[in-house]
């Protein structure tokens, strides 16, 4: 019976263009177009009358869409497809009106003669010629007037098809032609609006610069309160300078004016000097212009919080504009599943199997590119599962199985990631024709011990296939590394579970989207990437001594190998430096588990994911790009790639020696004068130094908790805590304690002199200095070359 229902269901047609001339091209698109949709619809009809013959609502919406499309069909001019739908239809409609029954056999014809609606639809749409099915007719018209398919059969070809209806049938079925019985809710259709797909792709795009404008102009305006606020400390030391100033000139005019009345001379009071005038004069002015200052930086930080109340605001809309686009992106995965269900059908019916599919969650969204760029590997995992997986029905029957075989899948979301589990109820992956196969390709050494996940992961080798014979379906070693590959590619994970004579299950997890992601910030050296923390699963600490000796780190009871992200990346060992231990990436990504040590790790956010070309997408680990507030390109990093590919590097090979380069000196600025710091950072920067800079004592106590300097420009007088106190605290510490110290103040007396190398400091300098003199001694501290700061 199998046999003979595919010889009905094959069909050959025409090699050569659709003859046009007569038909309506543009009424042409507009059925393909609709005829699309109905099938797409039908097919899930289909899978719930597979699951209940009996179901009237799935009988009489498939009779309704079957009429519509052969209404369409025929006021388009394509008759082949009229005549096909016709028969369809009538032998619904006798199955409604209980003339016949409809049996397993029966829903199997129904649903191949779906899949050669589809078929010649699409066909039609690419204006290339479509056959009448003469025999896929006879069988529908047999089993309507109740004969048995095998009589359609060995008569079909004698045996004259049901002449057409004369009258064309209307575009959709009037109400009244329905069966009276049935409860049906009229509802008002959603207006929707098609648009091209680049154009959709390019406005998120522009909604993602938006997004890094808007950032930028974040970050520009948080340096500008930075200012502000030093503005204001400015402000109020100028304050406090003034009325010491005031509080000296009376202090001065009340001296003056006893030592003038001892004096025998009393022709003029000292008030009325125009010494005394002009002083005070000078300090009335200095204080109105002092209480001018004040009322500009005031005026100047009501503006700034006006301007940070729009931006603010400009975010929200920002964000509702770029959440409203990517809502257009996604897509539901039941889009996808007609299709799926019709490649699974093909791939039974040319194995000879007995396979259904069932869904689990597939009303969940994914992003239009996510589904399409999927579209392929999830095929390929379908007709593995049908064609490696599922035993045919005599072995299912001995091994105590059901004749028909199931494939699922499933669909959740898990945080921003989509998972998907593509598994069947076959008999599991055959390990040792796994293993047979790849020590034949010479993938494995013979004897050599695997784990049963490495085991696995050699199904998605390039051109690996167990088959012992080449067919349609299997045999070619195409189809999972295609998975594999484009998983890795989207950002995803794939892991595989399976058990012997119960089935197997692959997992994907996939990025919910690819425009935005959230990502971790790590630090190498001067260098900083972004991870998506899809895959990450968390952060820890270890002591220094341990990364050396390899090793693994435990973490949710599961052990994480010990990897450095300096050395993956190429740029050295991490250092970590300034940190008492070392900070640690724990990185996910299906069997693979991975600590990797950085120098710092900086933070999470959410970023915009940008495409690089394809000279820099073909090295491995490098996921994308995106653009930081200030302009900066960052790479964004794929680390379990990186992983992998160290993992197999020859051991007998040891890696090439990294050569170190010479560290640019870190030097610190500590000074509450923001002209000082400037002045003294581009000095500095402008010799090739790093420079971070401080306010005050406590200021450059928490930077120092980032990063340590190799040398400090230190000024005595700061608020909260001066020069002396913050030395003093340095040389205690014994992370602090080697770092050089030179005192730059305009306090040049010797007693401060020495209370400073008391404390410990290197070198002494009074202000204002000279460049030369500063960089002379910033040299011989460091012991490097004049000229030079790297």
């Amino acid at each position: 019976m199998a046999a003979l229902l595919a010889r009905v269901l094959t069909a050959e047609d025409p090699d050569e263009a659709l003859d046009t001339s007569r038909l309506d091209e543009e009424l042409l698109d507009i059925f393909v177009e609709e005829a699309g949709d109905l099938l797409d619809h039908s097919d899930g009809l289909l899978a719930q009358l597979r699951q209940d013959a009996d179901s009237r609502e799935s009988l009489i919406g498939l009779q309704r869409n079957l009429h519509t499309i052969k209404g369409g069909a025929r006021m388009a001019g394509v008759f082949s497809i009229g005549e096909l739908g016709h028969a369809m239809e009538s032998l619904l409609e006798a199955v409604v009106e209980q003339r016949c029954e409809l049996d397993r056999t029966g829903i199997g014809l129904l649903e191949g003669g779906f899949d050669r609606l589809h078929a010649m639809v699409t066909r039609v749409g690419e204006r290339r010629a479509v056959a009448m099915p003469h025999a896929l007719v006879d069988a529908f018209n047999a089993l309507a007037r109740g004969r048995p398919l095998l009589d359609a059969g060995e008569e079909g070809e004698a045996a004259a098809p049901e002449p057409a209806r004369p009258e064309l049938a209307p575009l959709s079925t009037p109400l009244a032609e329905l069966p009276a019985e049935e409860d049906t809710t009229i509802r008002a259709p959603q207006e929707q609006v098609r648009i091209r797909a680049d154009l959709l792709d390019r406005l998120v795009n522009y909604a993602g610069e938006v997004a890094i404008y808007r950032a930028r102009l974040e970050q520009q305006l948080g340096a500008f309160r930075a200012a502000m606020n030093e503005m204001e400390q400015t402000n109020a030391r100028l304050r406090d300078q003034l009325r010491r100033l005031e509080i000296e000139t009376e202090a001065q005019i009340i001296a003056r004016y006893q030592r003038e009345g001892d004096s025998d001379d009393v022709t003029f009071d000292p008030l009325e000097l125009d010494r005394f005038s002009t002083l005070q004069q000078l300090s009335r002015a200095l204080g109105e212009s002092a209480a001018d200052m004040t009322s500009l930086q005031q005026t100047l930080d009501d503006l700034t919080r006006q301007y940070e109340t729009l931006l603010l605001q400009q975010s929200r809309v920002s964000s509702d504009l770029q959440e409203g686009l990517m809502r257009t992106r996604m897509v539901p995965f039941d889009a996808l599943v007609p299709r799926l269900r019709r490649v699974l059908r093909q791939s039974a019916q040319e194995t000879g199997k007995q396979v259904q599919l069932k869904l689990e969650g597939s009303q969940g969204e994914l992003d239009r590119n996510v589904l399409e760029r999927m579209t392929a590997p999830l095929e390929h995992m379908l007709r593995n599962s049908v064609a490696h997986g599922i035993e045919s029905p005599d072995q299912r029957r001995r091994a105590g199985k059901g004749e028909e075989g199931t494939v699922r899948i499933a669909v959740r979301r898990e945080g921003s990631e989509v998972v998907l589990e593509v598994g069947d109820d076959g008999a599991g992956l055959d390990r040792a024709a796994i293993r047979r196969r790849a020590e034949e390709r010479g993938l494995v050494r013979p004897g050599a011990t695997l784990t049963d996940s490495d085991m696995d992961a050699l199904i998605f080798e390039p051109g690996f296939s167990t088959a012992g014979e080449v067919s349609r379906l299997a045999g070619r070693g195409v189809g999972m590394d295609v998975v594999a590959s484009e998983v890795r590619q989207l950002g995803g994970s794939l892991d595989i579970t399976t058990r012997p004579g119960q089935g197997t299950t692959f997992t994907l997890r996939l990025p919910q989207t690819l425009a935005l992601t959230q990502a971790v910030f790590v630090r190498i050296g001067d260098t900083r990437f972004a991870v998506p923390i899809a895959s990450v699963r968390g952060v820890g600490r270890i002591e220094r001594g341990r990364l050396a000796g390899g090793g693994a780190y435990a973490y949710g009871g599961e052990d994480y190998a010990l990897h450095d992200l300096g050395l993956l990346v190429g740029q050295g060992p991490a250092k970590a430096e300034g940190h008492l231990q070392m900070p640690l990436l724990l990185v996910r990504s299906g069997e693979l588990r991975a600590a990797v040590a950085v120098d710092a790790i900086i933070g999470s956010r959410e970023i915009v994911v940008k495409p690089v070309g394809p000279q820099v997408a073909s090295i491995p680990g490098i996921f994308g790009a995106t653009i930081m507030g200030d302009g900066s390109v960052v790479v964004i990093l794929d680390v379990a790639p990186l992983v992998r590919r160290h993992a197999v590097l020859p051991r007998e090979a040891a890696p090439a020696p990294v050569v170190e380069q010479r560290k640019v000196p870190l030097v610190m600025v500590v000074d509450d004068s923001v002209t000082m710091r400037k002045v003294t950072g581009r000095v500095l920067e402008r010799h090739n130094f790093e420079v971070v800079t401080a306010k005050d004592g406590l200021d450059a106590l928490e930077r120092m908790d980032e990063r340590v300097p190799d040398l400090m420009l230190l000024d005595i007088e700061m608020p909260r805590m001066d020069g002396y106190e913050l030395a003093k605290h340095m040389k205690a510490d014994p992370r602090l304690r080697d770092v050089l110290i030179m005192m730059i103040t305009s306090r040049t007396g010797e007693k401060h002199r020495q209370r400073a190398f008391d404390l410990g400091v290197d070198r002494y300098l009074g202000k204002p200095y000279q460049e030369p003199e500063l960089m002379r001694n910033v040299h011989e501290l460091l012991r490097i070359g004049h000229g030079r700061g790297d």
